[in-house]
């Protein structure tokens, strides 16, 4: 039975290792690309600057559930199994 335990414990480590890396990797491209895009915006538009930084920081909230929503999963995965 110790093994059995064992094992899954060490497969739900590594699930939440797992899901936090892919949880970190969309939002990363997400926001960086949206930040990104925004600035090159802001260079062509200075007039716009308030809207866009505005859109991009409630898109950046967004974009950043995801990986919050991975963390969640991982700690459980660590924690309650």
């Amino acid at each position: 039975m110790e093994m059995a335990e064992a094992l899954v414990k060490a497969a739900c480590a590594l699930g939440a290792g797992i899901a936090m890396g892919f949880g970190a990797i969309g939002p990363a491209i997400g926001e960086g690309n949206a930040v990104g895009k925004a600035l090159e915006g802001m260079a062509r538009q200075p007039e716009a600057m308030g809207d866009l930084r505005t859109n991009m920081i409630l898109g950046c909230a967004i974009t950043e559930s995801t990986g919050i929503y991975a963390l969640v999963v991982a700690l459980l995965l660590l924690f309650v199994f």
